[in-house]
């Protein structure tokens, strides 16, 4: 994997200019170096993991699609044997996945070195006809089997997989050049240490790993502002906006286990972050159980923390969010063409109301809603929260808030990918608790935003829906939206989707 070219241009008296630049603004903004190395990673990259996926899906697709077709050509569906043909070449391309799956056929490893792995995909391949041959043996339907059919299906098989692997092959390479395939990693902590384990990340063959820089709060005497080529981009407290920008993937804590103390400030900064966080264990004395460990190449890691709803998990979610959207928009239709309607007739204005809210790793988004208030009066940074019998709120507005009907909108939202159906509600993002922020509120808040935001949450199912008025309040939602987050499963989406309409007949808390 290429590492990132423009650090080899930037030398120990640049990096200490831009660090000094940075540090002008007591605001944790980037220095000049770390926001031209942020810009170049805004493109969001593809998950090996997905890659992988995708492939397995194609090559049972191809093993499947072209056993058929043979059984069609050499015997067809009025052969007496016509739904036993089917259903083991069927079984047989499953066979083949799981036991490429048992191979290592779908490592990033495997798919760089198709040539090096032909001799896998061959004993596969073969396991699964004798694996098949079994089968139909048990079955008492050996002999009637065409053995023509089957040694044509092993040959054209093996030679679409190859050919398939020797195309992806040469594709993965591609995307690791451009970088469109690999996980972007950032090092917290300087020094040897990190120098040790960059050097060790670098050695691993076919590895994924693109290193963007290091951030470390030492200063240079204790922390050098060039190591291993990579430069200090900043402090701890800049690499969560950095992280946000460049769309990191992981941050590798290179720091010994005996630092508690200080892991555990370095953690408590960094996990409002959506990405994995690995404490380095390369130079650690310390052994724990093979289990324990993750590992980039044959580099040991700590699991601390995991991105949540990653890879094919995003894809589920994202999958219930448009087929659920869809179903919303379509039954609701009317209740949303009448109160277009309303609206319109009630007072003047537009009929929506859009509105800056945080949203997935703390970006800004738009947010549909029916507009419930008088445009003249319209808040759209919300800093003064609606209250009982707010004079702002239009007569209409009143009625469209206690009943939510003021959010449908944002089934829209949600079907174009701003908002999940299912998460934590996004608020404004000049939204106020007694002229306090609510991120300076809650310690850690913006943990909230490591998933999208949803049209519905946990938090609004169980009674902390409406106005925003304590710290209490704000803090108990929070602390939802955070069980939402670490307990999430496509279950616990259909159950807060289903539970919604019921608990929206307590609106109590809503005007």
């Amino acid at each position: 994997m290429n590492n990132l070219d423009p650090s080899k241009r930037f030398t120990p008296d640049a990096v200490k200019a831009a660090a000094a630049d940075g540090k002008a603004d007591r605001s944790p903004r980037l220095n000049s170096i770390a926001q031209e190395v942020a810009t170049q990673y805004r493109r969001d990259t593809m998950s090996p993991v997905m890659v992988s996926g995708v492939l397995r899906i194609v090559e049972f697709s191809l093993l499947l699609g072209s056993g058929m077709l043979f059984y069609l050509y050499n015997v067809g569906f009025l052969a007496h044997l016509g739904w036993q043909y089917p259903l083991i070449i069927l079984l047989a391309s499953i066979s083949a996945v799981l036991i490429f799956e048992i191979m290592d056929g779908y490592q990033l490893q495997s798919l760089l070195r198709p040539g090096a792995t032909i001799a896998r995909i061959v004993v596969s391949w073969f396991a699964t006809f004798a694996l098949m041959a079994v089968v139909a043996f048990f079955m008492k339907v050996s002999a009637d089997f065409s053995r023509l059919l089957f040694a044509e299906w092993f040959a054209v098989g093996l030679v679409l997989v190859v050919t398939l692997r020797l195309v992806v092959a040469r594709f993965i390479r591609r995307w690791a050049r451009n970088g469109r395939m690999e996980r972007r990693a950032v090092i917290v902590g300087g020094g040897k240490a990190a120098e040790t384990l960059i050097r060790s990340i670098e050695q691993q063959p076919f590895n994924d790993i693109r290193i963007c820089g290091i951030f470390d709060d030492r200063d240079d005497r204790r922390s050098p502002p060039i190591v291993a080529g990579y430069p200090k981009l900043g402090t701890v407290s800049e690499l969560l906006e950095f992280a946000r920008i460049a769309r990191i993937d992981m941050l590798i804590v290179s720091l010994p286990l005996t630092a508690e103390t200080r892991v555990l400030q370095l953690l408590k900064k960094l996990w409002v972050l959506p990405v994995d966080i690995r404490l380095s264990a390369h130079s650690n004395q310390l052994q724990f159980r093979p289990r324990s460990y993750s590992y980039i190449g044959s580099v040991p890691m700590l699991d601390i923390f995991d991105k949540p709803i990653n890879d094919w998990d995003s894809v589920a979610k994202r999958t219930f969010d448009i087929v659920f959207s869809l179903i919303g928009i379509v039954a609701f239709s009317p209740v949303m063409i009448a109160t277009a309607i309303a609206i319109k007739l009630d007072s003047k204005g537009p009929v929506l109301f859009k509105q800056k809210r945080h949203g997935f790793n703390n970006e800004v988004i738009e947010v549909y809603k029916f507009r419930s208030m008088y445009a003249e009066q319209a808040d759209p940074t919300a800093r003064k929260a609606v209250t009982k019998n707010d004079p702002r709120v239009t007569r209409v507005g009143r009625f469209i808030r206690k009943t939510s009907i003021d959010e449908l909108p944002q089934f829209f939202n949600a079907l174009f990918g701003s908002l999940s159906l299912v998460g934590p509600r996004p608020h404004a993002v000049a939204a106020q608790s007694h002229n306090l922020l609510y991120n300076e509120v809650v310690d850690g808040y913006f943990a909230r935003h490591k998933v999208k935001p949803g049209v519905t949450g946990w938090a609004q199912i169980n009674g902390w829906r409406g106005e925003m008025d304590t710290d209490e309040k704000i803090r108990k939602r929070t602390e939802f939206d955070l069980y939402y987050i670490e307990n999430w499963s496509l279950w616990i989406d259909v159950k807060i989707l289903f539970l919604t309409p019921i608990r929206l007949l307590d609106t109590e808390n809503a005007y």
